[in-house]
């Protein structure tokens, strides 16, 4: 299966009821790019990216998966999605080790000791740890054991929910150097945050959303953190 390249989001919109979670939302998502979706909490931003990830049906509008011009579905697409939710998706139970090997059996990828100790080694999870019970780990542990479970299949789209959740300051930093060098191996990473400063100077396009519409995008503008403070307090208020 070759990488995604392109994502294009059409008119996506989103309801619950009688509560609209996203407007008609259009946006396009390109390999070796880095994508800031911001807004307040309730933009509908973890909607949107519930929907990219397949995980989450779209009310009306659509979102096509392309690699090399050609249109990517079911399963195919999924094997090439890595997620990282608000909830780790880790099994507290098992250990880092055992955790990452049952995703390696499940998308059948390398679940060798290797391999797992180099997506442990990439995400920062001390050695000491990696044999423990997932339940005794700290926020950010979990946090660096739930991106490792997303890392390893090694996917071409990347979709990050609030990734410097329960890092110290230097860990965030380290992390969003990690995504900015994902990036340049070609992938489509995806990332809301409000930690602006993790993401400053490594982003490269910018999609802000308010109510369930998007109000803002821009590509190749100044990313630096202040410019990423200035775009975000005139278009997402």
């Amino acid at each position: 299966m070759a990488a995604l390249d392109r994502v294009e989001i059409q008119k996506v919109a989103k309801r619950y009821g009688t509560e609209r979670a996203l407007a008609g939302v259009s946006l396009e998502l390109r390999a070796g790019s880095m994508c800031a979706l911001l807004g307040h909490n309730g933009a509908g931003k973890t909607t949107l990216l519930g929907v990219l990830s397949t995980l989450v049906r779209p009310s009306a509008g659509t979102v096509h998966y392309k690699s090399n011009g050609k249109a990517v579905d079911g399963e195919d697409v999924r094997r090439e999605i890595g997620v990282l939710a608000h909830a780790s998706l880790c099994y507290a139970e098992l250990s880092a080790i055992e955790n990452l090997e049952l995703v390696a059996g499940l998308y059948d990828v390398d679940g060798s000791a290797k391999a797992i100790a180099a997506v442990l080694d990439r995400v920062g999870l001390e050695t000491r740890a990696r044999g423990r019970a997932a339940r005794t780990y700290s926020r950010g542990m979990t946090q660096r054991l739930a991106l490792a479970r997303a890392l390893l299949t090694k996917p071409s789209l990347l979709l990050l929910d609030e990734p410097f959740t329960g890092l110290d300051r230097d860990g965030a930093l380290q992390l969003g150097q990690q995504l900015g060098e994902l990036k340049s191996t070609g992938a489509i990473v995806v990332v809301v945050t409000h930690d602006l400063e993790a993401i400053a100077g490594r982003t490269d396009h910018v999609a802000i959303l308010r109510r369930g519409s998007l109000v803002f995008e821009e590509r190749d503008g100044d990313y630096s953190y202040d410019g990423l403070k200035d775009l975000y307090h005139r278009h997402a208020n």
